[in-house]
């Protein structure tokens, strides 16, 4: 078991599938991605992390995006 805390996400999207009580996020994992890298498809692994092979930076919060979403 790992002795790291768990980061509290909060999220207004409440049909996402990891929705939880008072808007907290259930997902074990957060992938974030910057806009312009949105419609990638995260669904197949081709033997590393899709979002790992490149590092973009993002000028402000809005563009970026969550890719965890999945509808309920």
């Amino acid at each position: 078991m790992s002795n790291e805390s768990k980061t509290l996400v909060k999220c207004s999207v409440s049909n996402c599938h990891f929705w939880g009580e008072q808007n907290l996020c259930r997902a074990e994992k957060i992938v974030i991605e910057i806009d312009a890298h949105a419609t990638s498809n995260l669904n197949e692994e081709f033997g590393d992390e899709p979002f790992a092979i490149h590092q973009d930076k993002a000028r402000t919060s809005s563009s970026t995006c969550c890719l965890t979403f999945r509808p309920e």
